[in-house]
């Protein structure tokens, strides 16, 4: 047995509603309706230990890699 998280791909069925949905969720950020929490930003050359300090459970909320 297994269980799996659904994806955006569960919910959206065409490249237009993909587009609607994400639109009004970039607009409720813009807004500021909708808080997004960063716990960390890494370079992306340290990519690896951002995947180890998730994996170790050293972060909260989203990581953010930077070019």
């Amino acid at each position: 047995m297994f269980v799996t998280r659904p994806t955006l791909a569960h919910h959206t069925l065409t490249r237009e509603e993909l587009l609607w949905r994400s639109g009004d969720v970039f607009a409720a950020i813009a807004a500021g309706t909708l808080n997004i929490r960063v716990g960390a930003t890494y370079p992306l050359a340290h990519a690896a230990r951002a995947h180890t300090d998730l994996e170790s459970r050293r972060t909260t909320g989203s990581i953010v890699l930077l070019p």
